[in-house]
Parts: structure tokens; sequence; C-alpha cells
């Protein structure tokens, strides 16, 4: 779970279960239509509907609210369920780009967006498989 200095959890500072939806659904929608995110929509299926959810489930959990991912599916093991996929700086960055947009895109405070963006930055990282880009 990511930590907050606020007075609520960041899963309540993002807008509780509607937020999280609201940055997920943003997030795969860009990562669909844009053309500088095509390498990151590439390791993705056909339909997203599934990647949605799932990352959904996580954020929920991983901001501090319900465990929907864990109570679905235990734990996250997200390096190990990554690792089919070659994951580099360049997917990292991309990933983290479409990230930083989509909370741009949800009026997060700079503050939280920030401490967010330093948590996907750690989590992100860790997923790399391979080191050229």
């Amino acid at each position: 779970m990511v930590s907050y200095t606020g007075n609520v959890t960041p899963f309540e500072a993002v807008g509780g279960e509607s937020g999280v939806r609201s940055i997920v659904e943003t997030f795969y929608d860009l990562m669909d239509l844009e053309p500088v995110y095509a390498p990151l929509r590439e390791l993705h299926p056909g339909d997203l509907a599934g990647s949605r959810d799932k990352l959904y489930w996580y954020l929920c959990g991983w901001l501090g609210g319900p465990q929907h991912y864990v109570e679905r599916f235990g734990h996250p093991r997200l390096r190990a369920r990554h690792l089919p996929f070659a994951i580099g700086i360049r997917e990292r960055d991309l990933w983290l780009d479409c990230m930083r947009a989509s909370m741009r895109e949800a009026g997060l405070a700079p503050k939280l967006a920030q401490q967010l963006e330093a948590s996907f930055f750690t989590t992100a990282d860790w997923m790399r498989n391979r080191d050229e880009r």
C-alpha cells in the first residue's frame, strides 16, 4: 500500500472506488487510443475488460481500500504474474507516463499525485525483467 500523509487514505483521497475506476478507465482508454502507447498496448489482450478490472481491483487495495484483488486471486505476486511479458525501461516509462496522464485527468491533488507517482515508479521498476530498452 502506498503511504499518504493526509488525513485520509490514498484510496479516499482519489475518490474511493469511483475515483479509482475513473483513473483505470482513463489509463486503458489512453493506452488503447494513443499511438505513443502502442508498445504497451501490444502486451495486453485484444479485449481490455479483464485488464481493466484487475488493475481496478488491485489499485483499490494498494491505495488502502477494499481488497478486491486479494479476495479473488490471493496475493498479487505482481512480478511473477508479469514475468511472461518483456518489460524493460521503455515499457516501464510508457506505463508510468500513461498513469501520470490518467491521474492528471482525474484532477488529483498535486501532493497526492506526486506521492503516487513515486510509489508507482518503485513498483513499475520492480516489474522490469530485461535491461535493454
